[in-house]
């Protein structure tokens, strides 16, 4: 089994996906300290007038005293109005405007509590489905995981790894110094990194921005398309 394990982000940026599309399972990680002005709670699209926007959801209790599994919305419906606002400027000009909206109103209006990981979670769900990746995920405060105090940030991936009878893990290669090799070796998990070659695409009238959020390529591309770049574009190191 291939595991990946990555904090509940706000609609991420394309290689997010791309890391799902090379796994067998997926553990939201969401039992460490919050982190305030994160990737956790907001994002980046395009800007009407020139460069990027922020596309955010408040939270009630935004704060380092609590854990990410804590974290609450302040105002789901006042959250979901205010980005499909910041998302009306793509209406007209990119050819999957509605497909997008849809995404973005399913996985509001199917919100059971006012949980951000669970939005978070949703929205991976949603747009894997819309994508056709198969995406098979636990969420690790929901998880019985019986984990060691004090671990260093390599060895979180590590010890859930290995708890879960995962034959390999694989992390983006931005993180890559924060693993040890050996102690992968030394429990029998293949350890690799995955590179994501950048993925332009044509956004006129605007001008192109990179790495902004899954959504931003969703309004100019195909799903067949952006699903052939999750893999094209994708290169495994092992460590």
């Amino acid at each position: 089994m291939r595991l990946g394990i990555m904090q509940p982000y706000f609609f991420p940026y394309l290689a997010h996906f791309a890391l799902i599309a090379h796994t067998d399972a997926w553990v939201v990680f969401d039992i460490t300290q919050y982190t305030p002005k994160t990737w956790m709670n907001r994002n980046r699209i395009l800007h009407p007038a020139t460069g990027w926007n922020y596309v955010t959801v408040p939270l009630s209790n935004s704060s380092t005293s609590i854990k990410t599994h804590e974290a609450r919305i302040l105002d789901i419906a006042a959250s979901h109005k205010s980005i499909i606002g910041k998302l009306s400027h793509y209406r007209h000009k990119a050819p999957y405007f509605d497909n997008v909206k849809e995404i973005v109103n399913d996985v509001f209006t199917s919100m059971k509590n006012d949980l951000l990981t669970s939005l978070n979670v949703q929205a991976l769900k949603t747009v894997c489905a819309y994508l056709n990746i198969p995406f098979r995920v636990q969420i690790s405060s929901e998880m019985k995981l019986q984990l060691p105090a004090n671990l260093e940030p390599g060895e979180w991936a590590l010890e859930i790894s290995h708890q879960l009878g995962a034959s390999s893990y694989i992390n983006p290669i931005s993180g890559r110094q924060l693993f040890n090799p050996q102690r992968f070796k030394e429990r029998d998990i293949s350890l690799y990194f995955m590179q994501f070659d950048n993925f332009a695409y044509d956004t006129q009238p605007y001008l192109y921005e990179s790495n902004l959020s899954v959504l931003d390529v969703l309004m100019w591309n195909h799903p067949n398309d952006v699903r052939g770049i999750l893999i094209a574009n994708s290169h495994l190191v092992a460590a």
